[in-house]
């Protein structure tokens, strides 16, 4: 029979040392699960402050820009890719957030006239001051970013709210036009009015003058005083406050034309308004809104284009060409026009607001004014403001 050796001294500190090697092991096993936990919160909270910075990075974008220079920076980019001298990107360099919980820096690329793509990276303070292991925590957002247009009613080449005077051989077409030379235009509208006035509106013609469209003079009973000053949740006053040139009533001559300074347009010359008669040149993607303050502004000739905001009555002669919308509180007279195409290209709305003495808009010598939905939408895009897409408009980037 074999024998069992019933002598057990010494298990007690086999037991012993066992019981320390597991105790030793899940505190240790605690320790570490505790040290992650407290690394993996730290660092989901520094991925969001990142986050929340380059979010901010993306708004304060958006929130500037009705800036008037920030917008004409913007608006004056070629779509994505452009060719040099042409920018299609504006770089935004390193600014510190309003909550001091990080930086952000990026840039925005144009990809066509209503759709802009902002890049946004951020980093927390600790990740940017380099005290985090590993190099700490950034954060990368990109935003599509629509142009958001002004809500003018255009229905017509011409909307008037006095009296009309149509007279020699001078022509308003409300048929669209597209500008020679221009690209990206849509297809051509159907048909607007040619005139559209108040139901007590009155349309006078002498001598051959042709009046085209669809009606050639539209009567209209909703036309009221407030479709002269409110576009949407937008009024003149708002708009004119947001000018890129702001000038006093003066007799313009033939001062107004496009500027260049070597291969750039000056922008800061208030008498360039752009250059549509050559789209690719370097003024032909500046559409500034203008502001005429007063009332007897005479131009003559040369160009311009945009939004043409005028408080007192406006005397076009000779040659001169706008592209865009015109709004006139007084009265608008034009004559000559001569071999050039029209005067007016987009529409031109004319409020003859009864506070100034002559409320009669009269239209005479070879004037033409030609409803163009070409001219209406890139003056609104290159004078909109940003905003939101409605759905599906952010993205995070890597």
């Amino acid at each position: 029979m074999k024998q069992v050796l019933k002598n057990e001294r010494g298990m007690a500190l086999a037991i012993a040392i066992v019981a320390l090697v597991i105790v030793g092991a899940l505190i240790a096993g605690a320790l570490f699960s505790g040290t992650q936990e407290q690394r993996v919160a730290e660092n989901v909270r520094r991925v969001q402050a990142s986050f929340g910075v380059a979010e901010e990075g993306v708004y304060d974008i958006i929130r500037g820009w009705s800036d008037p220079t920030t917008k004409t920076r913007y608006a004056n980019l070629y779509p994505y890719p452009a060719v040099a001298p042409s920018h299609d990107t504006v770089q935004f360099g390193k600014k510190t957030a309003k909550s001091r919980t990080g930086s952000y820096s990026g840039e925005m690329y144009k990809l066509n006239d209503q759709l802009y793509m902002i890049d946004m990276t951020a980093q927390d303070t600790m990740s940017l001051a380099g005290r985090i292991r590993g190099g700490g925590a950034s954060q990368r957002l990109g935003l599509l970013t629509r142009i958001r247009p002004l809500q003018v009613n255009t229905q017509a080449a011409v909307t008037s709210g006095g009296s009309d005077v149509v007279v020699g051989s001078a022509s308003i077409d409300g048929n669209d036009h597209q500008p020679t030379g221009w690209a990206g235009c849509p297809p051509l509208d159907s048909a607007k009015a040619g005139i559209r006035t108040q139901s007590d509106g009155t349309v006078a013609t002498s001598g051959h003058p042709t009046l085209i469209g669809n009606p050639p003079v539209l009567k209209d009973p909703t036309l009221a005083d407030s479709s002269f000053t409110h576009y949407g949740d937008v009024t003149y006053d708002q708009l004119a406050a947001t000018a890129n040139i702001t000038l006093a009533a003066q007799n313009f001559s033939n001062s107004i034309g496009p500027a260049v300074s070597g291969t750039t347009c000056d922008v800061t010359v208030p008498t360039n308004w752009g250059s549509p008669s050559t789209p690719t040149g370097a003024c032909g993607n500046y559409f500034p809104i203008v502001h005429i303050t007063g009332t007897g502004s005479i131009i003559n000739g040369q160009e311009g284009q945009g939004v043409l905001l005028v408080d007192g009555s406006l005397n076009i002669q000779g040659g001169f060409q706008f592209f865009g919308i015109v709004i006139i509180k007084g009265s608008l007279k034009t004559s000559g026009g001569g071999s050039t195409p029209a005067h007016f290209w987009g529409t031109v709305m004319v409020q003859d607001t009864a506070q100034f003495s002559d409320t009669t808009n009269n239209i005479s010598g070879s004037a033409n004014l030609l409803y163009s939905k070409c001219a209406i939408i890139k003056a609104l895009a290159k004078t909109g403001v940003g905003s939101m897409m409605r759905s599906r408009g952010w993205v995070q980037l890597y």
